[in-house]
């Protein structure tokens, strides 16, 4: 096996920049320019980076190197990007955030559904990509930490041991199902939720294309959780692909009702 120290025979599309001790990242991005740009982004906020230019040698990485987290365009000039998320999702769980120019609702539901965590769309500014590898690395390591008996996620609070929803300082009622809808968006806070995705965890795989009980639903949430239900500020819809819980209440994310 081929050693990961620098080497300066090796081409500009496989190669590693061991700068700190940060999380492992794998950019997986076959435009050079777009690699050179995204290690110098990275590395500035203390990520080491692996960079592969085709899927093979992206797969090849994560079975070695076992990254923290993948960034992966889909465009890739020996496999469609989505084939790499499904040949991962075989075996590998950690997360998976897509850069690509692909801005099509139908992409971003795809991918999603089949194992991406989060999706960017290029161009995109700096900072919301950053962003999305926070969220991204702090719900993966939530997922290998005990349960928590209490979530909290902006100004709710959920305890799971006595069922009950707060928000600053009341107590909010709500049904089952509105409970486990609930449940399910705080435990992925800032993540978006596909349509899909949701249906199958809270109401089970026959209801997996029912959307309109999910829309109901989450107007009825909404009339509970939001100072302004026409304007929701936490539980937002990402227009043609699900759903988002913003902790921070941001008014620009997000798209219009339903």
């Amino acid at each position: 096996m081929t050693s990961d120290r620098p080497n300066p025979e090796r081409p500009p599309d496989e190669r590693e920049t061991p700068k700190s001790n940060g999380a492992l990242l794998l950019l997986i991005e076959d435009e050079s320019s777009m690699q050179r740009l995204l290690e110098i982004v990275l590395e500035d906020q203390g990520y080491r980076v692996i960079v592969a230019g085709t899927g093979k040698q992206g797969i090849v990485h994560v079975a070695t190197r076992n990254p923290d987290l993948v960034l992966l365009d889909l465009g890739l000039p020996d496999m469609e990007g989505e084939e790499v998320i499904r040949r991962l999702r075989e075996w590998w769980t950690r997360p998976i955030v897509i850069i690509s120019a692909r801005g099509r609702e139908e992409e971003k539901v795809k991918v999603l559904d089949a194992g991406a965590d989060d999706y960017v769309t290029k161009p995109f500014d700096v900072r919301e990509m950053l962003a999305r590898i926070r969220v991204a690395l702090r719900h993966s390591r939530a997922q290998t930490a005990p349960a928590e008996a209490v979530i909290e996620a902006g100004s709710v609070i959920l305890d799971t041991v006595l069922r009950r929803v707060s928000m600053e300082g009341r107590e909010i009622r709500v049904t089952p199902t509105e409970y486990r809808l609930l449940t399910l968006l705080l435990k992925n806070a800032d993540r978006v939720l596909t349509h899909r995705q949701i249906l199958k965890d809270v109401w089970g795989v026959a209801y997996e294309d029912q959307v309109s009980i999910l829309r109901v639903t989450m107007a009825n949430l909404r009339k509970k959780i939001e100072k302004d239900p026409s304007r929701p500020l936490h539980l937002k819809n990402e227009p043609g692909i699900g759903y988002r819980f913003c902790t921070g209440g941001d008014n620009s994310r997000g798209g219009t009702l339903p």
